[in-house]
This record gives C-alpha cells, sequence and structure tokens, in this order.
C-alpha cells in the first residue's frame, strides 16, 4: 500500500489521482475532514469522481506520533507532499515544525517500518545558490548559509537534511524539487492560495508585472515524474523539476490571454516592489490581516533565477508539458 501526506493539497490530490489511475492501493491522511472535498474536487474536474472511492482515507498528522503509528499500518511507499508554504516572517515557527519536525516524524517512521522507498516533494528553494561563474542553479549547486533565504527555503532545506540523514539510516529515498506548480485555471477555486494567486490575481485585473524569472511546472508534470521515479530502480537522488525558466511577465500574459481579460501593462520595478513590501508589511500589522507581500516575494518578483532540468531529462528521459500551452488548454476544462 501506498501513503500520501497533503492529499488534501494541489500536488497531493493530483498524485492521489495518477496513484489510483495506475492501480496503486492508496491511503491518504487528513487533518481536517473538511479538506477532504478538496481531493474529491479534483477527481470531479477530471470526470473520475467513481476513482476517489477507492482512496483510504485516515485521520492522522505528520506531527502527531501515535496517529502515524497507524498510518503506517500496512504501507511500502511514501509520498510525502504535506508542507507548510508561507513567506511571512510570522509563520517561522510553524514553517520549521511542520516542514522539518513533520519530516523527520515520516522519515524515522518509514525506517523503523522498512519503507521500500520514500519520496520527499521539496522545493527549487531548497537548491543551492550559484556562484558568480555558475549560470544555472542544479541538483549541485552548494547551498550558502551567508546568503539571505527565506524561511520557506530554510525549512525546505532543513527537511532535506532530514532525509538524507534517513538515507545514511538505510532508507531509499527520492527528492523531488519543482519549481513553481501551476494547476488547471478552474482548480484555483479549489485551492486558492499559492500559485493559483497568479490566476486570481489577472483575473481581478492586475496591472502589475514583473521582469523577474524562475521555474515553472505544471501539477501533471509534477506527479508524472514522481510516480515514475519511484516505479525505477533510482534511488537517493534528487531531482530539480521545471519544465522552463519563464519571465513572469511571460505567464501572466498567457494567462490573461487564456481568461480573456486585460494584460497587466504597467512594469513593477524592483523600487516598486520594495515599496509594496513595506506598504503591505505596516498595513497588515495596524489592520490585522494577512500579508499578501513579503520581502521574499518581492525579491523574488525581479530576481532572475535560472534552473537547469537537465538532470531529470538525461536520467528519464523527460518530455516536460509546455506550461503556456497547458494553462491555455486547462482553461476550457
Amino acid at each position: 500500500m501506498v501513503l500520501v501526506t497533503g492529499g488534501t493539497g494541489l500536488v497531493g490530490a493530483h498524485l492521489l489521482l495518477h496513484l489510483i489511475e495506475n492501480g496503486e492501493n492508496v491511503r491518504a491522511i487528513y487533518r481536517n475532514p473538511n479538506n477532504i472535498q478538496k481531493a474529491k474536487s479534483v477527481f470531479e474536474l477530471y470526470g473520475k469522481t467513481d476513482l476517489f472511492e477507492k482512496i483510504n482515507w485516515l485521520e492522522a498528522d505528520i506531527l502527531d506520533v501515535p496517529s502515524l503509528e497507524i498510518a503506517f499500518i500496512d504501507i511500502e511507499y511514501v509520498y510525502h507532499c504535506a508542507a507548510l508554504i508561507s513567506f511571512d516572517p510570522k509563520n517561522e515557527d510553524g514553517l520549521r515544525k511542520t516542514n522539518i519536525e513533520g519530516t523527520a516524524n515520516m522519515v524515522n517512521f518509514s525506517l523503523a517500518k522498512g519503507i521500500k522507498k520514500f519520496c520527499f516533494v521539496s522545493s527549487i528553494a531548497a537548491l543551492g545558490d550559484p556562484a558568480p561563474h555558475e549560470k544555472y542553479i542544479t541538483e549541485e549547486t552548494d547551498w550558502n548559509p551567508e546568503k539571505p533565504h527565506s524561511d520557506y527555503a530554510i525549512s525546505k532545506y532543513g527537511a532535506e537534511m532530514e532525509v538524507w540523514r534517513a538515507v545514511q539510516e538505510g532508507l531509499n529515498v527520492i527528492i523531488v524539487n519543482p519549481g513553481v506548480i501551476l494547476g488547471p485555471i478552474r482548480s484555483a477555486k479549489i485551492f486558492p492560495e499559492g500559485s493559483a494567486e497568479l490566476y486570481t490575481r489577472v483575473a481581478n485585473g492586475l496591472s502589475f508585472y514583473m521582469l523577474g524569472s524562475t521555474g515553472f511546472i505544471t501539477v501533471d508534470d509534477v506527479v508524472r515524474i514522481s510516480y515514475e521515479l519511484m516505479k525505477s530502480n533510482i534511488k537517493n537522488e534528487r531531482f530539480t523539476l521545471i519544465a522552463d525558466n519563464i519571465i513572469f511577465r511571460d505567464i501572466l500574459n498567457t494567462i490573461a490571454e487564456a481568461l480573456k481579460v486585460k494584460k497587466p501593462h504597467l512594469h513593477a520595478s524592483p523600487i516598486v516592489m520594495n515599496f509594496l513590501w513595506i506598504a503591505d508589511g505596516i498595513f497588515s500589522t495596524l489592520f490585522f490581516q494577512k500579508r499578501r507581500m513579503t520581502k521574499a516575494t518581492a525579491k523574488a518578483s525581479y530576481s532572475k533565477n535560472l534552473y537547469s532540468n537537465e538532470k531529470i531529462k538525461t536520467v528519464l528521459g523527460t518530455v516536460f508539458l509546455d506550461v503556456h500551452h497547458y494553462i491555455k488548454d486547462v482553461s476550457k476544462l
């Protein structure tokens, strides 16, 4: 049996569908029973509601050791997708607890229960910092602790250290480091946070575009490649998963075209973005609102990071879905 954490999130829900479609016997854990509907909505989105009933749902928490004792009964393979995603400095403790301590619990149980293979869904945020002579960030790029990193990046890097520690203790693992993960446009209503905010903001008439760039990938590719790696003989390796390095302006324009709305037309320069995150911090503090922009997200909007996907293409011969075509195609669902 396969155990999936984070099954009520964008990646986890799509992974559940992919696993069931491939005949796997699956158990998914949840904390809040109301969130199970999110996963069911993904199955409904693809017209596969009948397959949803094949999932063995179990109430458990990666931070609650007794509940994991039950969750791991009869499990052979694990996909650890659960994580807290936040760039708000106020969530530092939660990020470290969920992403690092939670992952430590998962690998400890996997070691104790003799799990055959463990897949950890990490992030490109946990990859290293390129030296001046390096153009692309790869799986081998060194992490520089002297460089500034968001609390989220630090927590995912720390989680990876727990996974590598488990490798030294005998666990077979796969780590995937996806870029910005885009799901179907209609899934933004199911999972409104994270990358889905790009869809929502453009739909609501976003005026500003940014000229920074990062790696993007579709959720379909993330789950497909993770599954292929788990079914292969490959072990104790990490893989950067991006379809392409894309400028934010181009992604926003593609979304606008798919939604048939006006494209963002004002350039948000680094000066503007830095002003906005400071202003947002003041506003959120005064009015007790959730932060919409932080220093980390502002910096990301104008940073031009380039990531290499050569390793996964060489090892699996992976052909990625074109992100722009994906956005336009799934808008018709």
